[in-house]
């Protein structure tokens, strides 16, 4: 499956809503628009993973990138997601800890 990204902004945060799956094949190019936007001066992202199907390791080692680039950047990354299959991924790998789950946009603008 293809991958599709829709970037919009919202109170001062760039939301990056993913579709698709998120894996070896698709996970470079998804690392590529997180780089972007960053090197553009959005150190303030919302990731939307409501929409992903499918998420591996290689995405995972992309989201934990895009912290690191955001953090660096005097900015911070929120995750959207409600999906409890992706979600679990979070969880086992104590990701959910440094990144908390929202479960909206809205909520993650506000910081919830």
């Amino acid at each position: 499956m293809q991958l599709r990204t829709e970037v919009s902004e919202v109170g001062g945060w760039t939301v990056v809503t993913v579709h698709g799956e998120v894996d070896v094949a698709t996970a470079p190019e998804l690392r590529e628009v997180l780089v972007r936007l960053v090197g553009e001066g959005s150190a303030h992202l919302v990731l939307d993973l409501d929409q992903v199907d499918f998420l591996d390791s290689t995405g995972l080692g992309t989201v934990i990138s895009a912290l690191k680039r955001a953090r660096t950047h005097g900015g911070d990354l929120r995750i959207v997601c409600t999906q409890p299959r992706i979600a679990r991924l979070f969880q086992i790998t104590g990701l959910d800890k440094a990144l908390p789950l929202l479960p909206d946009v809205d909520a993650a603008v506000a910081g919830a």
